[in-house]
């Protein structure tokens, strides 16, 4: 690699465009919920579909486009995607009815998932020094927190004083920048692989992943027990059990099973699973609480991120250095354990809470996350072959997404049935002395809201425990290098052509 065009630097700053264009895509959508509500005239429950289309869309093509980017170059199919994300974020803005949002957001979903294991490839093929390489991921990593903080500010004032619309309008001038980034700095790389596109076992994988997302996303609401939730449930294990015997057929597999005999991307993908569940299941039902006891609206919700999000892109890089210092392991144990606390601070949430007391506990958060996930991605990157960094970059990001699924799905239905019982545990230890209507409403009003009080203790309490497991499975199962992490210098270069 010579020149501007193929400096591993340049080549971060780029593809940080376009995670950063992601991830507040993903963070804005929901504050213009109620707006779409009114515009169209649409239920609450309809209204879900906005995000469960983009979900779904973009759980099932993370995997196919990390392989199409090891068969055809990463950065062909990173550039089609950056300009199909701007395209469907024009269309989405100029949406004439409920039902075509609905399709261009599951094709936002579809373009915008080719980005995190695209830009995960071409970082890694960029960086030729592994601690480089591990802090430049860390760095990358930075990107979601920085979106965390973004998306709520600027989605919550374009949605107050324009319209919903705006908030898909803004990717043009963010995307247009990017793609000029893209098309100047991003090397041509070579194909890592050479074969036919396995489109049959991407059908199959499609089949059972969003199947999994559907029912993860819907089933809460349908009832798990549900004749739509046991169809889903078919379907995923039909659908997986045909991709297993379909794939571990195909020369050319769209997801390689045998990467689950590697150990250390059987650790991570572990741990990724495991603490994503936790932290999405959390961080999605925060902003609910302050919502809906402390009374903040949507921009001052977003203002409690702020702590994460200056925390994380400090601590991502320093986690990248020390598990190049020390063993990953032990970076990764202490960053989770971290989270875990932060999420054990959170326990006792109660309607007095003001601004400053959430700021220690998410701060703490985003250290620790910085800490253990930046080592975590440089793992998968490290312990394949070049020509499997794609597949196993997308089957993280896959894994964190259906991690992340499980988690909002598991802990608000631990929210609600918890809340169901702690009504009656704590009505059984309450008097109301006085038969007077108003005081008796009053009575049941305060019970109602410390059951809810001390189940949001319970989600949080739980969030911290997956925290800490994740953590614990890093300190015992997570090993050092792999068959990527003595890749010459050449070889890297080697993939880079016309850089």
């Amino acid at each position: 690699m010579s020149g501007y065009r193929g400096h591993p630097w340049l080549v971060l700053s780029t593809v940080m465009v376009g995670t950063l264009l992601i991830g507040l895509d993903r963070t804005v959508v929901n504050l213009a919920v109620p707006k779409v509500i009114d515009d169209f005239g649409i239920t609450v429950s309809a209204a879900a579909w906005i995000a469960t289309a983009y979900i779904i869309t973009n759980a099932v093509f993370v995997p196919v486009f990390g392989k199409l980017g090891d068969l055809y170059g990463n950065r062909v199919i990173y550039v089609w995607s950056f300009i199909g994300f701007i395209l469907v974020s024009l269309l989405a803005g100029l949406s004439w009815s409920f039902g075509s949002l609905v399709a261009f957001r599951a094709v936002q979903g579809l373009v915008g998932a080719a980005i995190y294991p695209t830009a995960m490839s071409l970082i890694a093929k960029s960086f030729v020094d592994p601690k480089a390489r591990a802090q430049a991921l860390g760095i990358w990593s930075s990107s979601f927190a920085v979106s965390a903080v973004i998306g709520p500010l600027l989605g919550g004032y374009l949605i107050d004083h324009f319209s919903w619309r705006m908030i898909f309008y803004i990717n043009l001038p963010i995307g247009l920048a990017g793609l000029a980034m893209t098309i100047a700095f991003l090397p041509h790389d070579r194909p890592a692989e050479q074969g036919a596109f396995d489109w049959f076992g991407s059908v199959l994988l499609a089949g059972a992943v969003s199947s999994m997302a559907l029912v993860l996303d819907q089933g809460q609401s349908w009832g798990w027990g549900s004749s739509a939730s046991v169809a889903c449930y078919v379907a995923v294990v039909c659908c997986g059990i045909l991709t297993y015997l379909w794939e571990t057929r195909h020369p050319h597999p769209v997801l390689d099973f045998k990467l689950f005999r590697n150990p250390t991307i059987v650790s991570v993908l572990a741990v990724s699973f495991i603490s994503f569940g936790g932290m999405m299941g959390a961080m999605f039902l925060l902003p609910v609480f302050t919502e809906t006891f402390l009374g903040y609206d949507a921009i001052q919700s977003g203002l409690l991120f702020v702590p994460l999000g200056l925390a994380l892109p400090i601590a991502a890089p320093l986690g990248a250095k020390l598990a190049s210092t020390f063993h990953p392991r032990y970076t990764v144990a202490f960053g989770m354990a971290l989270a875990g606390l932060s999420f054990y601070l959170l326990r006792h949430l109660d309607p007095g809470m003001g601004f400053g007391d959430f700021v220690i506990p998410l701060a703490l958060f985003g250290f620790g996350l910085g800490l253990g996930m930046a080592p975590l991605t440089n793992a998968a990157t490290t312990a394949v072959e070049l020509h499997e960094v794609g597949m196993s970059s997308g089957l993280l990001n896959l894994t964190r997404n259906i991690g992340g699924a499980f988690g909002i799905a598991i802990l608000g239905t631990v929210l609600n049935n918890a809340t169901n019982a702690d009504v009656l545990r704590v009505a059984e230890h309450s008097v109301i002395r006085s038969a007077n209507p108003a005081v008796i409403r009053q009575g049941v009003a305060l019970i109602e809201l410390k059951a809810d009080l001390i189940a949001y203790g319970t989600v949080f309490t739980y969030a911290a425990l997956s925290m800490v497991a994740g953590g614990a499975l890093a300190l015992f199962l997570l090993k050092r290098g792999g068959p990527g992490a003595a890749l010459s210098a050449e070889a890297r270069a080697e993939a880079m052509a016309g850089g």
